[in-house]
């Protein structure tokens, strides 16, 4: 006979019932609504932040360049002003007045000026209202009267006018460009080689004393060279000459609004047009000619009008300098602490100083780049290798190299981190089956690691990119200059120069926005040159993803 347990009944579940009229809802709390709307509403916050940001940026850049109409405004009081509307603004009571860049500056001392909507008499568009973009004194506006030529001066309607110096200023232009690279190019190539001839005679005197065999050979192949160079410099001053003589002959007579007669060198008009008889189609090739100028040409007007080519070519060369120089120190160092450094306290100090690191101000780099990079190592290099050249620097001054060293440091806490998270997230498994099938702790980490945490890696890079492109404070200090003569990168041996100070787009506006004397016509040109930036970050950071996308495709059937 079996004896089994009795069995206990079933817990009785009691229910309270469901009074009359209440209500079936539970609390809101209760589902975490609440905080979906909070965390919701703060990214939704967050994006428009930004894209309001971008919105702003762009539609403020994209329309710097758009021509506009000129106007003519006479006040009550007889005096009359010309030029292109900039902005408005109603004060208290409801006056309105108008910023005008009325230009002119040689003649008035202004190029804006304020004008009341109460002070005004008549307003009008005058047919035949010039626009003139000048090398210096920047635009001017007036009415063409005649233009002179080395067969003499005429004087005929706007039309003629206009039709005559559309004729002659290509010439004009062409003829300036070729002056401009024989001054730069030509004449440049033959004051360097002059300087390295006397350079060459004071190293072999420091090298081996004054009146030694090499001393003297060095100034025998000087005294060689030397009056050849001399009478190309001579030939190529003359041909400038020539071409200054032939310029200056033709020239554009122009009347301001006031009556005040102008005479303006073609050579030294880059643009002009009759801004109140464009099409449709001339507007637009107008807008394309200064984005084109933008791009493609040097500043000029204190940086306020022209092109930013050479900051340009400095932003991207010294941000892809700094990331060759950030990416192995910022792996390296995190391959160590990761994979061979015992986990203890030193370990942990470590990391504590690492991400602290992260948190320094810029300027502090930019201090310890000047002091330590350009007058301690720089320094060092010029007593080294280039005594011939002191007192004159060659590598104790700011530069390429030393704000590229100088940024890296600032990214590295970036890229060590990032990359210390890539490697702590390839699983545990896959080392131990590597060890297992014999493999070494390099080896594992050179073929299982390293290749699945390269997308994590590739982060930590593009994270130090865009800081790194952005930054001016440190670049102040260490290589960014207002306007460069050079640029890194050039015909001469050995083609990359990277002692040599450059220009970068941040520099440039910081010095539009809060160096320039034309402040009101650098605004524009700050949100151009900001959107920019924008863009060239944007675009070396795509560069980066793409790759970080290839790596991750290719390595992405190894995860577990």
């Amino acid at each position: 006979m079996t004896l089994t347990a009795p069995t206990r009944p079933p817990p009785v579940t009691r229910t309270r019932r469901r009074q009359p009229g209440e209500s079936r809802r539970t609390l809101l709390a209760a589902h975490g609504e609440p905080m979906v709307w909070l965390t919701g509403g703060a990214l939704a916050i967050a994006v428009a932040m930004i894209v309001g940001l971008l919105v702003l940026v762009a539609s403020q850049g994209l329309s710097t360049f758009t021509p506009e109409p000129v106007v003519q405004y006479t006040l009550h009081d007889g005096r009359v002003f010309m030029g292109e509307v900039t902005r408005r603004e109603t004060g208290e009571g409801g006056l309105a007045r108008t910023l005008v860049r009325t230009g002119n500056f040689d003649l008035g001392g202004e190029h804006f000026r304020w004008i009341d909507d109460a002070d005004v008499a008549t307003q009008e568009q005058p047919p035949w209202a010039l626009v003139v973009e000048r090398q210096a004194w920047g635009r001017f506006y007036g009415t063409p009267v005649g233009l002179e030529t080395p067969a003499g001066s005429t004087s005929s309607t706007p039309e003629e006018v206009w039709a005559r110096f559309e004729a002659e200023h290509g010439d004009m232009r062409a003829r300036w460009r070729e002056r401009m690279r024989l001054e730069r190019g030509e004449i440049g190539a033959v004051n360097r080689e002059l300087e390295q001839l006397r350079l060459a005679v004071r190293a072999a005197a420091l090298a081996h004393g004054e009146g030694s065999p090499e001393q003297l050979q060095a100034a025998e192949a000087q005294a060689r060279r030397a009056p050849e160079l001399e009478g190309r410099y001579e030939e190529l001053r003359g041909r400038i000459a020539a071409m200054d003589a032939e310029n200056a002959g033709y020239r554009l007579l122009a009347r301001t609004a006031d009556g005040q007669q102008a005479t303006l060198p073609l050579a030294d008009v880059v643009r002009a047009y009759p801004a109140n008889r464009l099409s449709a189609g001339e507007r637009a090739a107008v807008y394309a000619s200064r984005w084109w100028e933008f791009l493609t040409d040097e500043p000029r007007e204190a940086n306020s009008e022209g092109g930013v080519l050479p900051a340009i070519f400095g932003t991207v060369l010294m941000t892809l300098v700094m990331a060759l120089l950030v990416t192995p120190f910022g792996v390296l160092a995190a391959l160590y602490l990761r994979e061979y450094a015992k986990q203890g306290v030193t370990t942990s100090a470590v990391r504590i100083a690492v991400n602290n690191l992260a948190g320094v101000p810029s300027i502090v780099f930019g201090v310890f780049g000047l002091g330590f990079f350009c007058y301690m190592a720089g320094a060092g290099l010029d007593a080294l290798f280039f005594p011939e050249r002191l007192p004159s620097p060659t590598f104790g001054t700011g530069g390429v190299m030393w704000s590229s060293f100088t940024l890296a440091l600032l990214t590295l806490p970036v890229v060590i981190v990032a990359t210390e998270e890539a490697l702590a997230a390839v699983p545990s498994s896959m080392r131990e089956g590597s060890y297992a099938c014999g493999a070494s702790k390099w080896q594992t980490i050179r073929r299982i690691v390293l290749p699945r945490a390269m997308p994590g890696i590739m982060t930590g890079l593009i994270l130090a990119l865009a800081r790194g492109a952005g930054e001016v404070a440190p670049l102040m200090l260490v290589g960014a200059v207002k306007l460069a003569p050079k640029l890194p990168v050039d015909g001469e041996f050995p083609f990359l120069h990277l002692q040599r100070s450059f220009m970068h787009l941040g520099f440039h506006i910081y010095d539009l926005g809060f160096q320039s004397q034309n402040s009101e016509a650098a605004k524009p040109m700050v949100f151009t040159t900001t959107l920019l930036l924008i863009g060239i970050v944007v675009v070396l950071n795509l560069l980066a993803v793409a790759v970080r996308s290839r790596l991750r495709t290719r390595y992405v059937t190894g995860r577990f």
